[in-house]
């Protein structure tokens, strides 16, 4: 699948669906208001990227190679490393029926920690190269608990200044609050529901706005932090890395000497994003 394909399918992501990203984020207060069903539940979904709209979410942000920082005084860039979804979305009377996850990918939902903004989405997209997502896909077999991904985890790692470090907390993919058919489920329902309220926006009027698109890209959710990752903003000239590898073949010690060698070497059952900051 091409970056060109791409182009062609909105591109959204989730909100809350790993256990203390939001708080570490400084955005759980946007949330206050946000009224959901079950505690454990994901807040939301924002879009990144409106395919043919006119505003700042039409341009297409994603980038396997850079993150072009805004250099503005609230231009605090953190990344956000989490699983994006590659999915086909399946309608029937111009409402969403259901979607298909097809494959998986290393992704990084780079955001700015601006203040004041009044939608998740005002800090995901400032222009091109301004989010990640690897060149390497993965197919799924089944979006299930016996499917390929239970044995995949996330990692994430800063190089600066040639020092490796740790990010993100490394997380097993299976660990958040919402996964496979009840992630799925959600997914649809939000799609069809979710209203203009607080941080969100109203995803139907997107979808219409955007004719119908057949695919999407959605994140869904960013790891919690190491204490280095919730503390260290990207600076020009960083290197990042997103992992989701199979822990049946490899460790996260694996992994971390994978991002500290020179020239990153390609592991095979592993989505690698690797980007410079510029």
């Amino acid at each position: 699948m091409s970056k060109e394909h791409l182009k062609e399918f909105i591109g959204l992501g989730i909100a809350g669906n790993f256990a203390h990203h939001l708080e570490q984020a400084g955005e759980a207060s946007d949330f206050v208001n946000i009224q959901v069903n079950d505690e454990n539940a994901p807040k939301g979904i924002f879009p990144f990227y409106l395919p043919k709209s006119e505003t700042f979410l039409g341009t297409y942000p994603l980038s396997s190679q850079n993150i072009k920082h805004p250099r503005t005084k609230d231009g605090n860039l953190q990344m956000e490393p989490e699983v994006a979804l590659i999915c086909e979305i399946i309608y029937e009377n111009n409402q969403v029926k259901d979607i298909i996850p097809n494959f998986f990918t290393a992704y990084n939902d780079c955001s700015i920690r601006k203040e004041g903004a009044k939608k998740i989405s005002e800090k995901k997209n400032w222009g091109e190269e301004t989010k990640g997502i690897s060149s390497q896909i993965i197919p799924i077999d089944k979006f299930e608990e016996d499917g390929i991904m239970e044995s995949y985890h996330i990692a994430s790692f800063l190089k600066r200044d040639g020092i490796v470090y740790p990010y993100g907390e490394d997380s097993a993919v299976k660990t958040y609050n919402y996964i496979y058919g009840q992630l799925k489920n959600w997914i649809v329902e939000k799609l069809n529901t979710q209203k203009d309220e607080g941080p969100l926006e109203d995803l139907h009027s997107y979808i219409q706005k955007c004719d119908y698109p057949q695919g999407m890209v959605i994140s869904i959710g960013a790891t919690s932090y190491t204490e280095f990752g919730e503390n260290t903003f990207l600076e020009v000239n960083d290197e990042i890395f997103v992992y989701i590898y199979d822990s049946k073949k490899y460790t996260f010690n694996d992994i971390l000497a994978n991002a500290k060698t020179e020239n990153t070497d390609k592991l095979s059952n592993c989505s690698l994003l690797h980007q410079k900051i510029i």
